[in-house]
C-alpha cells in the first residue's frame, strides 16, 4: 500500500479509534493483582522476546521512525521512548505512547515485571489506571504465557532512555468499560496445526485491525477485506483487501509469491533502507515482517487462505 505522504507513527496506533468512543461505562469491577514472580532472564527468554516484540508491532507505536525512507524504520536512538499521535488521526485529545525503555523515571524501570504483564494483557497502569484502548490489550490478552514473559524479559533489556511521555487521562482510574481481567493461563498455540498457529500470529501482528473496515465505514465491516480508512497528513488511504478472493483479494497468490513480496524487504530491514519518494511510502510493516522466520510468514498465509473470500475491490488511495 502506498500513500503520498505519512504523519511519524505506525499502523497500531490507528486500531482503536472506534473504541474510544463508546469505552466509558458505569460499571466497576476488581482490578487483577499483578504477579509478584520476576520473569527469568535466560538467553532464549530474551531472544524469543525480542521476536514477539517485532511480532507484535512494539516499535510501530512506541518508537520515532524516519517517514522519508521506505515503511519508516525506527531511529535507533529514540527506540521505545514513546511518540505523540499527529491530531489528524482522530484520537480523542492529546494521546501520547508509553516510554517503554528501562529508565526509572520516564520509562518502566521502576515497574515490576507483574505490572508490565498486566499492562500488557489488561490495560491497567501501575497506578492502576486503564491505559487508553489505543494499546492492544484486548488483543495482547491472548498472548501465550510464555510469549508475554518473554516480551518482559526483552523489554528488560532496552537500554533506558529518558523522555517524558506523560499526558491528561481520559479515563478515571476505575476500571471503566475494559475487557474482564485474565484468571487464568493461556497455553501455548499448537504449531502443528497452522490454522491455529497461524490465526495466533495474525492476531498477534494486528493484520484483521487493519484489513477490517471500522464501524460506520461504507466498505462494511468483513474480516481482512479491507477498506478501513487511515486518515494522515496527505490525505486518505484504504486498507488492502487480504481475503482469499482471487481478482480483488490475494487468492491468486501462491505461497511462494507472499515469501518473495515480503523477504523483497529485508535488505531494508537489515538497514539498507534508501531516501524514498511520497508515492513509495507505506503504512505496512514490510520491515518487521521480513524479519520473521519463513514457518512462521507460511502459518500466516495458511490462515488467510482460509478465510472467506470477499469481492471487494480497494482504491487505497482515494482522491478526497
Amino acid at each position: 500500500m502506498r500513500l503520498r505522504r505519512i504523519a511519524p507513527w505506525g499502523t497500531g496506533a490507528l486500531l482503536a479509534v472506534a473504541a474510544s468512543a463508546g469505552y466509558v461505562s458505569l460499571l466497576r469491577r476488581p482490578e487483577p493483582r499483578p504477579v509478584q514472580t520476576p520473569v527469568p532472564m535466560t538467553a532464549d527468554r530474551i531472544e524469543r522476546g525480542r521476536y514477539v516484540y517485532l511480532l507484535a508491532g512494539c516499535d510501530e507505536c512506541h518508537s520515532k521512525r524516519d517517514w522519508t525512507r521506505f515503511a519508516g524504520p525506527v531511529v535507533p536512538s529514540h527506540r521505545a521512548e514513546g511518540v505523540e499521535f499527529p491530531p489528524e488521526i482522530g484520537l480523542p485529545g492529546r494521546v501520547v505512547s508509553g516510554n517503554i525503555t528501562t529508565d526509572p523515571v520516564t520509562g518502566l524501570g521502576a515497574w515490576s515485571d507483574g505490572e508490565k504483564i498486566r499492562a500488557i494483557r489488561d490495560g491497567i497502569g501501575r497506578d492502576g489506571r486503564t491505559l487508553r484502548p489505543i494499546m492492544p490489550y484486548r488483543r495482547y490478552r491472548l498472548m501465550s504465557d510464555d510469549d508475554v514473559y518473554s516480551l518482559v524479559a526483552y523489554l528488560n533489556t532496552l537500554s533506558p532512555l529518558t523522555h517524558s511521555t506523560r499526558q491528561a487521562s481520559l479515563f478515571p482510574t476505575i476500571r471503566l468499560g475494559a475487557p474482564p481481567p485474565m484468571e487464568k493461563h493461556v497455553p501455548e498455540p499448537n504449531r502443528a496445526d497452522p490454522a491455529e498457529y497461524g490465526g495466533y500470529l495474525v492476531m498477534m501482528a494486528g493484520c484483521r485491525g487493519c484489513h477490517t473496515a471500522g464501524s460506520g465505514n461504507p466498505f462494511g465491516r468483513i474480516p481482512f477485506a479491507g477498506g478501513r480508512l487511515f486518515h494522515l497528513a496527505g490525505g486518505t488511504v484504504v486498507s488492502a483487501n487480504i481475503t482469499p478472493e482471487p481478482y480483488t483479494g490475494m487468492g491468486r497468490w501462491s505461497e511462494q509469491d507472499w515469501l518473495d513480496r515480503v523477504y523483497r524487504y529485508r535488505a531494508y530491514a537489515e538497514g539498507e533502507s534508501p531516501k524514498v519518494g511520497p508515492e513509495s511510502l507505506t503504512v505496512m510493516p514490510w520491515l518487521q515482517l521480513s524479519r520473521l522466520r519463513p514457518d512462521d510468514l507460511k502459518a500466516i498465509f495458511y490462515y488467510l487462505r482460509g478465510q472467506k473470500p470477499v469481492y471487494r475491490l480497494i482504491d487505497p488511495h482515494p482522491v478526497n
